[in-house]
């Protein structure tokens, strides 16, 4: 292959099967060729991302990650994405272990959150605790002056319940369960815009959508990123080149 992107992904497999049906759906093909090329590294062993952060004596997940980037790099790939909100706590030490363009999937959710809603000063973000514990969301929001609602403890544990023992340990979604976090965001918080933070949460959203809240979808917002940027590069290298130049400012 001459123009494809590298997808790091396995953080869960769930997850990341779920951006790939985003890709697919979103690319409205017509024939085998208008998909987009890409190589995926589905590396489902990488230690849990949430465990090491909230506890440094725990397997850190660096090492892995940076074996992939490095590993890809070597093919030359126009850019990669790592499909997962809470690997991106190592985001500036993989870059620098690369030429290659490494999307921000936070930092690409928060700038279309404010474009879809540019007046919304107070944020809710939903996500696993070592999102929330490292601060990724929380600083790209607060740079432009939003404040950004947590919840408390228990609506936490309710995330965390989707998220570990639905999605990760069944590859399911409990939706009554989903819509009733964004309700207590909504009601409880008074937050009228959710960050979906996590990848197993846009997971929930693909398939439990039918709900009255407003979502950013951080995962559904970088598959729209990584196809528009890979046709770009099918176009061009410097079609490709520019857009690229723009997403990682």
């Amino acid at each position: 292959m001459k123009r494809f992107f590298t997808v790091i992904g396995g953080m869960g497999t769930p997850a990341t099967n779920s951006y790939l049906r985003l890709l697919t759906e979103r690319t409205h093909a017509t024939k085998d060729q208008d998909y987009m090329d890409y190589i995926l590294v589905n590396h489902a062993t990488v230690p849990d991302r949430t465990t090491y952060i909230l506890d440094h004596s725990q397997p850190s997940f660096y090492p892995d990650l940076l074996s992939d980037i490095q590993q890809q790099s070597l093919l030359k790939p126009d850019f990669m994405v790592m499909v997962c909100n809470t690997a991106h706590y190592f985001y500036d030490e993989l870059q620098a272990a690369t030429t290659v363009p490494l999307l921000h999937m936070p930092r690409q959710a928060v700038r279309t959150l404010y474009k879809q809603y540019p007046d919304e000063q107070k944020i809710g973000l939903i996500a696993t605790q070592g999102t929330i514990a490292d601060g990724i969301y929380a600083h790209e929001l607060q740079e432009a002056g939003r404040a950004v609602e947590l919840g408390d403890e228990a609506l936490q544990a309710m995330v965390t319940d989707l998220i570990y023992n639905y999605v990760k340990a069944k590859g399911e979604v409990n939706a009554p369960l989903y819509h009733q976090i964004l309700k207590t965001m909504h009601d409880q918080f008074g937050v009228n815009v959710i960050v979906l933070g996590c990848t197993e949460l846009s997971f929930a959203q693909e398939k439990a959508p039918d709900h009255p809240y407003h979502v950013v979808d951080a995962q559904s917002i970088i598959a729209d990123e990584t196809l528009a940027l890979g046709r770009a590069f099918r176009t061009s290298k410097d079609a490709g080149d520019k857009m690229l130049a723009e997403l990682m400012k």
